[in-house]
């Protein structure tokens, strides 16, 4: 008898690059089966380009939360078996007067069958918020990421910018951010480094509806070289989360990517649509 053992607690949709992939009819078979046993539970993405203000935590003078998503699935038909676990977690700190904030974000997602893995990655970003004024923010942040099934397969930066709040209300909150970004990537096989000056501005808009209770947030991205903005980078995603619980949300989020490069390699587009829930303590 086939056994299933599953534990979800994130639900995705999105594009892939499975057609890519040979897969022999029997293994194909099961993906189906596994597919529409989970309604799509299943295969994420791990994009190049990471929105870390849908990640950001606007929590007033609450000085420590931690936010966390959990999915863990294995799925065995005679002895063809897909193994999933993926893992998201936010972490920020506040000091005593309010004006710094420390900011961490991991995630792990890996997919892997007995022959291959369609998916392994992981991903760290760690941020320095100072308040300068009530609408003049300055940020320091690093970050490194890994996935081999990407055309970056590995990409380390560091970074210094300026966030402004030029929107400041009950309900809406607009922010607008400028960054220097030093960039180290690898890229292909055989691997072939690139050590490259970037520019980072994003345009992000927070909403909330009281009466529906409800919070929406949209932001852009746009990130050129600063040599050749042709090689450039354009980041959109759209996110709703509606509070079930005091530690539960219900979130909604959507996300397309376009990443240009000025030379042989392929450009990459992505598309991503996912509902779960998330955890607040």
């Amino acid at each position: 008898m086939p056994k299933v053992v599953r534990t979800v607690i994130w639900t995705n949709f999105q594009q892939t690059h499975f057609d890519k992939i040979y897969m022999s009819n029997r293994f194909r078979a099961l993906l189906t089966i596994t597919f529409v046993s989970f309604l799509g539970f299943g295969s994420k993405l791990q994009a190049q380009l990471v929105n870390i203000e849908s990640k950001r935590m606007h929590t007033d003078s609450i000085r420590f939360v931690l936010n966390s998503d959990l999915l863990f699935n294995y799925t065995d038909n005679n002895g063809d078996y897909i193994l999933q676990i993926g893992a998201n977690s936010s972490v920020q700190f506040k000091s005593k007067d309010l004006k710094n904030i420390y900011f961490l974000v991991g995630n792990v997602n890996l997919i892997r069958s007995k022959k291959e893995d369609f998916q392994n990655s992981w991903f760290t970003h760690a941020r320095f918020n100072r308040k300068l004024s009530e609408l003049l923010r300055a940020e320091v942040f690093l970050q490194s990421q890994n996935n081999q099934k990407l055309t970056i397969m590995k990409r380390n930066l560091i970074g210094v910018g300026l966030r402004f709040k030029f929107v400041a209300t009950n309900t809406t909150s607009a922010y607008f951010g400028n960054s220097y970004m030093y960039e180290l990537e690898s890229i292909g096989s055989p691997e072939q480094r690139f050590y490259n000056h970037r520019n980072s501005s994003y345009l992000s808009i927070n909403r909330t509806f009281a009466n529906l209770n409800l919070d929406i947030t949209g932001t852009l991205y746009f990130q050129p070289l600063y040599r050749n903005f042709a090689n450039h980078r354009i980041l959109s995603q759209f996110k709703a989360q509606v509070p079930l619980t005091k530690r539960i949300s219900l979130t909604a989020l959507y996300n397309y990517s376009i990443i240009k490069f000025d030379s042989s390699f392929e450009d990459d587009y992505a598309s991503n649509l996912s509902f779960g829930f998330t955890l607040n303590i």
